[in-house]
């Protein structure tokens, strides 16, 4: 069975911390903000900054809303706790409500889930600006290639420490830093509407969509080539494809025309 080249955790780790440090180093400030979900994605990130700027210079923002399951909640407290920086828990339902109901519009579960996660985006920014820190992204290759984050919402930061990251990859680096294991086995979910998982609204487990994402991006393989590889449909392949093709505009600068 095909499986994507062994990551080197410790190289990654290091290189990370360090991609880190220059990132604030050059831009001047002073820390750095994350925004803790209590998944595996931001509570790997709030581990690297810790490595890279200290514990004192690392600030979560936990922003639960009707839809968060508690148990998240919980989990992101205790990462804040246990690596022993500072956080806030703010809650966005109030800020949610007040839009939909100048809206009136009829209630759409993907339109209502990107609207929080642009809210929680906003809300980590205020808190950046006013302590002269750089907003850290929690994305992971896995997502930001298929497109699943929100654009101006999760997607929007100064930098994406995971980003290069499969998340299959994002599970080992963290069982090298000792993550809880509570939420290292967790189901990725959003939790942007009930009883939502990643996986589900993907189409796939994270293990074949990485190993498909690897063939398809670094090795450049057409799609009938993987589905033979690792012996799956052209359908299942296409999923994926399409995935990429309709969301390269959310990584693009907007583009503009250019004058005549």
């Amino acid at each position: 069975m095909f499986e994507i080249p062994e990551m080197n955790c410790e190289k990654t780790r290091d290189a990370i911390v360090e991609f880190i440090k220059s990132k604030v180093s050059n831009s001047k400030t002073d820390g750095i903000v994350v925004g803790l979900s209590g998944g595996i994605d931001s509570t790997l990130v709030a581990h690297l900054a810790c490595e890279a700027v200290g514990k004192d210079k690392v600030f979560g923002i936990i922003m639960p809303s009707a839809t968060t399951p508690a148990e998240d909640s919980i989990h992101g407290i205790e990462v804040a706790q246990r690596l022993g920086i500072e956080y806030k828990e703010v809650a966005i339902d109030g800020i949610l409500n007040e839009y939909l109901s100048m809206t009136q519009l009829e209630e759409n579960n993907l339109a209502i889930g990107n609207l929080k996660a642009r809210i929680r985006m906003s809300i980590i920014y205020y808190y950046a600006n006013a302590k002269n820190y750089l907003v850290s992204g929690t994305g992971n290759r896995s997502e930001i290639l298929i497109g699943y984050f929100t654009k101006h919402g999760d997607g929007a930061c100064d930098m994406e420490p995971i980003g290069d990251l499969y998340k299959t990859e994002v599970f080992k680096l963290s069982e090298f830093l000792n993550v809880q294991r509570e939420i290292i086995d967790k189901p990725p979910r959003a939790g942007l509407w009930a009883n939502q998982t990643d996986e589900d609204e993907i189409g796939m487990g994270y293990d074949l969509l990485d190993k498909i994402l690897y063939l398809y991006t670094e090795k450049d393989m057409d799609k009938t080539e993987i589905a033979e590889k690792l012996d799956i449909s052209v359908d299942d392949v296409n999923m994926i494809i399409n995935k990429i093709i309709r969301s390269e505009h959310k990584s693009k600068v907007p583009e503009y025309p250019q004058k005549i």
